[in-house]
């Protein structure tokens, strides 16, 4: 035990040419240099892809009107009956009708519907 915080004592002594390279403030930025790569790597991979995908389903919802045939993130498909600010009535089937709200809107759906 005695021979082990020696050792402890002696490494924390500091000044030595372990100590050297970290000492200056080039060191400091030397060492966030890998974080800072990493950050920009994500953000051109990760998070402006997300943000444009964003910004394109808002610019859908905007663009809704009545008759547009949808689907829904629930994987229902209809024609728009109604549209609120928040709420869109969806026409399903004859006389059915149910309500959803925009941000439940996946897609246009630009092919008919098989069956109809």
């Amino acid at each position: 035990m005695q021979s082990f915080l020696t050792m402890a004592w002696a490494q924390d002594a500091g000044g030595g040419p372990a100590a050297a390279p970290s000492a200056g403030p080039g060191g400091m930025l030397v060492s966030f240099l890998p974080f800072a790569l990493i950050f920009v790597i994500f953000y051109f991979l990760l998070i402006l892809p997300q943000q444009r995908k964003q910004k394109k389903h808002r610019a859908m919802l905007e663009a809704l009107k009545k008759g547009d045939r949808i689907l829904t993130t629930g994987g229902i498909m209809g024609t728009v009956a109604a549209l609120n600010k928040d709420v869109v009535t969806v026409q399903v089937a004859d006389n059915v009708r149910i309500k959803v709200r925009r941000e439940y809107i996946a897609e246009f759906q630009t092919e008919p519907e098989e069956g109809a």
